[in-house]
């Protein structure tokens, strides 16, 4: 499975470097609808070698994603930070609301270290004795996709791959002033919610409507001259019927970070350590418990 989506994120992503790519004049479009996949599987495929590797490095990294999604009246708003620094890398997430500043869960993972420390905000003070518990971290070798730190955004990759074989929806791209591409699609809902972009629990997915599956999120993203990502907006109102769902992603590359921006490994008095897969188990399950209530 976790092959499986590597390489899928991997041809999401292959299309939005060849996006990228692209040559034209100033504000002139290059080819849009069925021409970009065209265009992307014929002259950029030999890119993906490219791509998985730029995935890998090492280099300074920091992104921030303010996710917002709304089903009738109930409200997902969170903020998720991703820190990268050092070679091999230390990595550091913050997954923190926008409308509670007691729920929040930081996520640090040394350098090299086969274990990740979580810091629990008050809201999940229940699961553990301790403010930080920690894990054994399985993900060592893989690329950076399997890190929760971007784990949306490869999602978000994925989906929009997904879209773009779609006959149904409008896509297109055009050369900026500065050089950026911008690439803008749009992504049914059905795909957005299969592809798990805002996790839901089962009970609220179950309120959703079928008559509001394949209206369209507006999604634009935005590459640098280079071809690098810089910038993914989704925006969406989607109604029918008394239905509503609205959805506001807003994924954005950050200078790059310092050392310091990243805490300490904490002290061992200061952290629960779960070892085995029951432990880990009920940990998460817990947690469910907490994240999916309907208050």
């Amino acid at each position: 499975m976790r092959q499986r989506l590597r390489r899928v994120v991997a041809l999401g992503a292959v299309l939005l470097l060849a996006a990228g790519c692209a040559t034209g004049r100033v504000g002139e479009p290059i080819p849009d609808g069925d021409g970009v996949a065209k265009y992307v599987g014929t002259k950029f495929s030999s890119t993906l070698e490219r791509l998985a590797d730029d995935l890998g490095e090492n280099e300074p990294r920091k992104s921030r994603l303010r996710s917002f999604m709304r089903v009738g009246e109930l409200k997902s708003d969170n903020t998720v930070t991703a820190i990268q620094v050092g070679s091999p890398p230390t990595r550091f997430y913050k997954n923190h609301s926008n409308r509670n500043s007691a729920d929040y869960r930081d996520f640090l993972l040394p350098a090299g270290s086969d274990v990740e420390y979580t810091l629990l905000g008050p809201d999940y003070e229940s699961l553990a004795p301790t403010p930080w518990v920690s894990m054994p971290y399985s993900g060592q070798g893989l690329d950076i996709c399997f890190w929760g730190g971007y784990l949306t955004v490869c999602k978000i990759f994925t989906a929009v791959n997904r879209s773009m074989e779609s006959t149904e929806v409008d896509k297109a791209a055009k050369s900026l002033a500065d050089g950026s591409t911008e690439l803008t699609i749009g992504m049914p809902l059905r795909i957005f919610l299969e592809e798990r972009i805002v996790v839901l629990p089962d009970w609220l997915l179950e309120e959703i409507p079928e008559s509001l599956l394949d209206k369209v999120i507006d999604t634009r993203i935005l590459l640098s001259p280079e071809g690098d990502l810089k910038e993914i907006e989704m925006n969406g109102l989607l109604a029918d019927n008394g239905n509503e769902v609205e959805i506001k992603q807003h994924y954005e590359v950050l200078e790059p970070p310092t050392e310091h921006e990243i805490p300490a490994v904490p002290s061992p008095d200061e952290v629960t350590e779960l070892t085995t897969d029951k432990e880990i188990d009920e940990f998460y399950d817990r947690m469910a418990e907490i994240t999916s209530s309907r208050e």
